[in-house]
């Protein structure tokens, strides 16, 4: 496997008028890492991944992918890379083979290799008979695998999946996770995978870039990240914003309690013994009379880490949209 870089981003940029939907990132994916790239709508991963793909071209900074710079080099880029965008544009009077044949040749296969590449792509994606059939009688889970199928059709160094699993019931979006992990491990298939849902990053991602408004915010493994903002995580719910005000300041000091951060009625307790600390907790909110409603302990997740670096939920969209192309 080579040495050079999967993707480089250098002070990054792509804007939109006076809207900088890019705001300078710096990343490296390396070769053969599951890279997930988390924020909410809006937050510019998508505009991002368009950038990589050479889709559109960025405004300020550079990026590199596969050792070609996407803006003066565009061909070389897109010879080398599969790209499964959120929105696939698929001709359901097709049938998926015929699909799969037309991108084959349009990336030059011959025929032949084009049926070879189909037959070898039929393994590795669970379509079964579904091939032949109109595209229109798929499933939407169906569909973005016949969709990752045709990303996959010229054997790409590295694939770009764009929100992958959005809309998908469980079943399915568990089934595109089987796909990916076996791409990545019996192929070391690179893979850069834009996502909203925390969960699919925890379970894929060897690391994590977090970009809110333009911005790379944090970036680590999972578990490093996590790790970054305690080891145990006190939930409390109150009666009301004004208790979770007072609820502060009751807690501000306390023994065992790192940092306090407040959305809304809830208060997230960062602590490094959860377990001790509950206790505590609890006895000096009621003695502030703070009327609690719930309190749990958990350990730490991704939004835990996104709440602490930005303020706000994953699950969240800004009021800064990100402008579409």
């Amino acid at each position: 496997m080579s040495d050079t870089p999967a993707v480089v981003c250098e002070g990054l940029q792509r804007s939109y008028g006076d809207h900088l939907a890019v705001a300078g990132v710096d990343l490296e994916v390396h070769p053969g890492e599951i890279y997930g790239f988390l924020g909410p709508n809006g937050a510019g991963k998508s505009t991002l991944v368009k950038v990589l793909c050479t889709l559109i071209a960025p405004t300020g900074g550079r990026a590199r992918v596969l050792g070609h710079d996407v803006h003066t080099e565009p061909d070389a880029v897109r010879l080398r890379i599969g790209v499964a965008l959120q929105d696939a544009a698929l001709d359901l009077k097709q049938t998926g083979i015929e699909l799969l044949q037309l991108q084959g040749r349009l990336y030059g296969l011959s025929r032949t290799e084009a049926r070879r590449r189909m037959e070898d792509v039929r393994g590795l994606i669970d379509i079964g008979d579904a091939l032949d059939q109109p595209i229109g009688t798929y499933s939407g889970g169906m569909k973005r695998r016949l969709d990752l199928a045709a990303a996959l059709i010229h054997n790409p160094d590295l694939l770009f999946l764009d929100e992958p699993t959005t809309g998908l019931d469980p079943v399915s979006r568990m089934a595109v996770w089987q796909e990916i992990r076996r791409l990545n491990r019996d192929l070391g298939m690179t893979i850069f995978l834009t996502t909203q849902y925390l969960e699919e990053a925890d379970e894929l991602a060897d690391r994590v870039g977090i970009i809110d408004r333009g911005r790379l915010v944090a970036e680590g493994t999972p578990a490093d990240l996590k790790r970054s903002i305690g080891s145990d995580v006190i939930v409390v719910r109150v009666d009301g914003e004004a208790e979770a005000e007072t609820a502060v300041r009751v807690l501000d000091g306390l023994d065992g309690v790192g940092s306090v951060e407040v959305h809304g009625d809830e208060l997230t307790v960062s602590a490094d013994d959860g377990a001790a600390t509950l206790s505590p907790v609890a006895v000096a909110l009621n003695g502030g009379e703070v009327t609690v409603r719930e309190l749990t302990l958990r350990t730490p997740t991704l939004d835990d880490v996104f709440v602490q670096l930005t303020g706000g939920h994953m699950d969240a969209a800004h009021a800064d949209q990100e402008v579409p192309s």
